[in-house]
């Protein structure tokens, strides 16, 4: 390659690593025929850690499922880690699926395995269903211990699931979702059922993955504090509708007030 190639191709890299992992246009989600989602547009950046705001019925919920092909599209585009959501087959969806790494506010994890085992799950997509009969290869379970020193309970890694704390278990799910390898993380609620310090690590774990790794978290969340503290830049949702998107930096409580102030309550955020 000559220098002057080497030049050319340097921008184009650059570009691939900064283009949307997330794009969505003019979104609309419907429930039999009662509008949950309108017009949505968003970016989501490889590197960005997204904060998703909303009151309850606002349709944060429905958002994060529509991006995974969980709610139906009814209008619009969506794009997550280079597939096109509004037009997927079954095989495609669930390439989709796993290539997205889930984090939910209940752990989902198997209480009576291990944390090993559990984190090891997270490769199933990739892995084969070979694996549930024959045992993960020793590739997969250095893997899974690296992942777990990542987010500091290695030395949990024998111990049954159900004997973790609510934070350690949420660390482990967060542990089995980048045994997926993602290119893309979403988090709905990850610390909902956390108390206030182990809310702000579960999200300082998520944002040091993502500007580390450059995986891309788009984190639903319901406290205005634990968004301002940690995220690059923020959603916010109001009826459906995305009424702000700006960075962190450029807003406040009070600027974040108006997704709250006299906010309807007619649909479940689903």
């Amino acid at each position: 390659m000559t220098a002057s190639t080497s030049a050319a191709a340097a921008p184009v890299a650059e570009l691939k690593r900064t283009l949307p992992l997330i794009s969505v246009r003019n979104l609309a989600v419907a429930y039999d025929d009662q509008p949950v989602l309108n017009g949505v547009d968003l970016d989501v950046n490889p590197g960005d850690m997204v904060a998703l705001l909303g009151a309850s019925g606002s349709g944060k919920s429905t958002l994060m499922k529509s991006l995974t092909g969980f709610a139906p599209i009814t209008a619009g585009t969506a794009r997550v880690a280079g597939y096109d959501v509004t037009n997927l087959r079954r095989g495609d969806l669930r390439k989709l699926r796993s290539d997205v790494g889930q984090v939910f506010q209940q752990f989902n994890l198997i209480p009576r395995l291990s944390v090993l085992t559990n984190v090891l799950t997270g490769a199933l997509p990739h892995a084969g269903p070979a694996n549930l009969v024959g045992g993960f290869s020793s590739e997969h379970r250095c893997l899974a211990m690296h992942y777990l020193d990542r987010v500091g309970i290695a030395h949990k890694a024998k111990e049954p699931a159900r004997a973790l704390s609510g934070g350690q278990q949420q660390r482990v799910a967060i542990a089995r979702a980048l045994m997926q390898q993602p290119r893309v993380i979403l988090a709905d609620e990850p610390v909902a059922s956390l108390d206030p310090k182990l809310a702000d690590s579960v999200l300082e774990l998520l944002r040091g993955i993502a500007t580390e790794d450059g995986i891309p978290v788009l984190v639903s969340l319901h406290v205005l504090p634990l968004a301002l503290a940690h995220s690059d830049r923020i959603l916010g949702l109001r009826n459906g509708r995305l009424l702000l998107s700006a960075p962190t930096a450029e807003l406040d409580a009070p600027a974040l007030s108006v997704l709250y102030d006299g906010e309807g309550t007619s649909h479940d955020d689903h």
